[in-house]
């Protein structure tokens, strides 16, 4: 069965960048960071005092009170992201077929700060006290469930979780989803909502996260020589996908085409990236294949770029594997991770949505903070100033913990 193909015509932020799609876009290319100190909670005696927060999000433009007391955070952040998606694509869900609309959008944890509140009311206050809504809540699946029952999307709808590769893989499994005939249209991406105590303190264990506490704006500095872990970042970002001649018939903008898919596991250890970067080389190279491409035609990589020790040093070696020596050295690598820290499972999307902005506008964002090279990280990281340039084709990488690597292919339009 002949493939069709899968148009971007939406794109929907909350990030610590802003939720303005115009804002994000602006405030990426010229570098500002969204790291600070930790507004949510006393972090005092944390290792780590620091994250990139959700500021400019009212949640009262997206939500009634009532229904905010029955969701997450992370679920009012997806309801948010879907909204402005739905909107920016100048959809009107309820004059299609709302049986060949679909959600896939997941969460690397769910809904954590109601865990963490339930749990404190069960052990001071006693089991009958515990809110009849926390199930609800904190399961990863509600997002999707909640943005189906606000548009009335009846087509397919599943929660992917796969650490911080769920976004990505979200938004792969809805490229199928309409490549196969599924569904014309789907909004896919992921949420997250894990700045609060026990986030941070279980990150912060793992030593996991910087603790750059004096200089917040400078903490997340992927493919850096003096990185020392990643900045805890939150939000959400939806895409919206339509096969092309349904986004064309409508007349809708289309971002970019999603034109490949490669997933992988490294099968190598719970939450280490396997050494030579076999797995996300992998990844890239299904990725290549998928979309009928091969590696020279891609100009720009926004890596996973996570800021860890481990994590820059084997995509490094990953990208030289998927391309070959030579041509790794041609291409664009970027991580946006550097301004908005790591959305764990709603990375890949706010990172697929950059993509789809750089193929439109032509500019690569910079990986800011880039001051002191690494020997092991010698290839081009567009460091610290954005760079306007064509790009014909671009990838883009989350690796998760448990080894689960995915990598999307989109092309300019």
């Amino acid at each position: 069965m002949e493939r069709r193909r899968v148009a971007v015509t939406g794109l929907g932020m909350v990030t610590p960048l802003g939720v303005d799609l115009g804002v994000f876009w602006k405030r990426s290319v010229e570098g500002y960071s969204g790291a600070g100190e930790i507004r949510q909670f006393d972090a005092t005696g944390y290792t780590c005092r620091i994250a990139a927060e959700v500021i400019e999000f009212d949640v009262n433009a997206f939500i009634p009170i009532k229904e905010q007391k029955r969701m997450d955070r992370y679920s009012h952040y997806a309801l948010g992201a879907a909204k402005m998606a739905v909107k920016d694509s100048g959809l009107n869900p309820a004059s299609g077929n709302a049986d060949r609309m679909g959600v896939y959008v997941g969460s690397g944890i769910g809904g954590l700060q109601t865990l963490e509140t339930q749990h404190s009311i069960l052990l001071n206050k006693g089991p009958t006290r515990c809110s009849p809504f926390m199930i609800p809540e904190m399961i990863s699946n509600m997002a999707a469930g909640l943005i189906a029952i606000e548009h009335n999307l009846r087509g397919p709808n599943m929660a992917v979780i796969s650490a911080c590769a769920t976004a990505a893989h979200s938004i792969g499994m809805a490229l199928r989803s309409i490549q196969c005939g599924d569904a014309d249209v789907m909004l896919a991406g992921g949420s997250e909502a894990t700045v609060c105590p026990l986030g941070i303190a279980g990150f912060a264990s793992m030593r996991a996260l910087s603790t750059r506490n004096d200089d917040p704006k400078k903490a997340s500095r992927p493919f850096d020589r003096d990185r020392d872990g990643f900045v805890m970042g939150e939000g959400a970002a939806v895409l919206v996908l339509e096969e092309w001649e349904h986004a064309r018939h409508r007349g809708a903008q289309i971002y970019a085409e999603l034109a490949g898919l490669g997933m992988t596991c490294d099968a190598y250890h719970m939450t280490a990236p396997c050494d030579d970067g076999e797995g996300a080389a992998r990844a890239m190279k299904n990725a290549l294949a998928d979309a009928g491409m091969n590696a020279d035609a891609i100009d720009y990589v926004n890596a996973h770029g996570t800021s860890t020790p481990l994590n820059d040093k084997a995509e490094t070696l990953a990208i030289k594997r998927a391309f070959g020596e030579e041509n790794a050295r041609k291409l664009m690598i970027g991580s946006t991770k550097s301004m908005t820290g790591h959305l764990l499972g709603a990375a890949g999307a706010v990172e697929s949505a950059i993509c789809a902005l750089a193929l439109r506008h032509g500019i690569v964002p910079p990986t800011i903070n880039y001051e002191t090279p690494d020997p092991d990280c010698d290839l081009d990281y567009v460091p610290n100033t954005a760079r306007q340039k064509p790009i014909r084709a671009c990838l883009n990488n989350s690796l998760g913990f448990g080894g689960h690597n995915a990598s999307l292919l989109f092309t300019a339009v």
